[in-house]
């Protein structure tokens, strides 16, 4: 088997990192593994492992006819044998499949507003779904959705995995030692770090020495301007610090002593995997399938979601219960390492891989 995965961009998100892992991941477990990005590079590009055979296609349109081109030379010259397309990368992959109809194609839904699926466009993704030989889908939402929606007869829940990754730290946390909540977030509207700015208002008018770390894409558009308007407004540029895009997420993680994740709606989200990996006391809001990864008080809290009051006090105890803080991390290690593992994962998607 020779796999090919197919993300839009190399951007740090979800989807963007779940590409990324799988390419690396199954070097050791198919005959070749491959990566291409379709529009745009990003700081993922330099996690890629060395044997993985990468292509940047750099599509302008929807519809690039040069780009199409050199991708299908691309897999006919490299005897692709699956495609792997994550996101909105369907579309390209469905052209691909039309072109070489003996390629199988597997998409991968990572919806992030899966709390809002009655809204999703779906006339485009329903035709292209013809061509899908499985899908997998990051919730369980999603699953049904698919199962209802569209015309791919097979259809599987498939949870995301994170490693540790192995980049040096670049990135410096400002704020002090011991002291320091992150929330690994790209800016979008659904991960309603609003809600959270409000939160740390409170928690920081009695911990005034805590401070928060967002992390995660600046799209330069009018959500990120209201965040930056919120904390400029609250007075809060001297507790709450934005980094952008990073690569370097362990040696992040590994800085912070309080993880949130304050979403209106998710999928899974890969964020909550890492802080488990990095054995941080976690709150995320009970939405998509974050009640998979947390799914008692032991591992950490789940509050309701656009609720700053309960996130309020779920960070609050965190910082008034330092030992309880480090067991809840503890215990949300054990979990994502027994259902959230690599070996998991990477053992169920090349079972699927030789289904076909």
């Amino acid at each position: 088997m020779r796999i090919l995965q197919l993300i839009d961009t190399l951007n740090a998100g979800g989807a963007e990192r779940v590409a990324v892992n799988f390419a690396n991941a199954l070097v050791d477990e198919v005959d070749a593994s491959f990566l291409c990005a379709t529009r745009r590079e990003g700081v993922l590009k330099k996690l890629l492992k060395p044997e993985v055979g990468y292509l940047f296609l750099e599509r302008s349109s929807t519809l690039d006819i040069s780009a199409i081109k050199r991708l299908s030379v691309f897999v006919k010259h490299r005897n692709i044998s699956h495609i792997h397309a994550h996101a909105t990368s369907f579309f390209i992959g469905t052209i691909l499949k039309i072109l070489h109809p003996k390629i199988k194609l597997i998409w991968h839904d990572h919806y992030g507003e899966s709390e809002y699926l009655k809204q999703r466009p779906k006339a485009v993704l329903k035709f292209c779904s013809k061509y899908f030989n499985h899908i997998f889908c990051v919730n369980s939402k999603l699953k049904v959705w698919a199962e209802t929606n569209l015309k791919t007869t097979r259809v599987s829940y498939l949870p995301n995995f994170a490693e540790l990754d192995r980049q040096s730290a670049i990135t410096q946390l400002k704020g002090f030692v011991n002291k320091r909540i992150v929330c690994l977030a790209n800016l979008r509207p659904q991960k309603d770090h609003i809600t959270l700015l409000k939160a740390f208002k409170e928690v920081n008018s009695r911990f005034p020495k805590w401070s928060l770390h967002l992390v995660g894409q600046d799209f330069q558009d009018d959500y990120s301007k209201s965040i930056r308007s919120h904390i400029e407004i609250e007075n809060l540029s001297n507790s709450v610090f934005m980094y952008g895009s990073c690569s370097d997420i362990s040696a992040i993680l590994k800085q912070c002593d309080i993880a949130v994740l304050s979403s209106k709606s998710e999928g899974l989200p890969l964020a909550l995997v890492e802080y488990g990996l990095a054995k941080l006391p976690t709150i995320a809001t009970n939405v998509g399938d974050c009640n998979l990864v947390i799914s008692n008080e032991n591992e950490g809290k789940l509050i309701a979601p656009q609720n700053s009051l309960a996130l309020k006090n779920a960070i609050e105890v965190f910082i008034n219960n330092p030992e309880k803080a480090k067991l809840a991390g503890e215990q949300l290690n054990l979990k994502v390492k027994l259902h959230f593992s690599k070996q998991a994962t990477i053992k169920s998607i090349v079972k699927v891989y030789q289904s076909m």
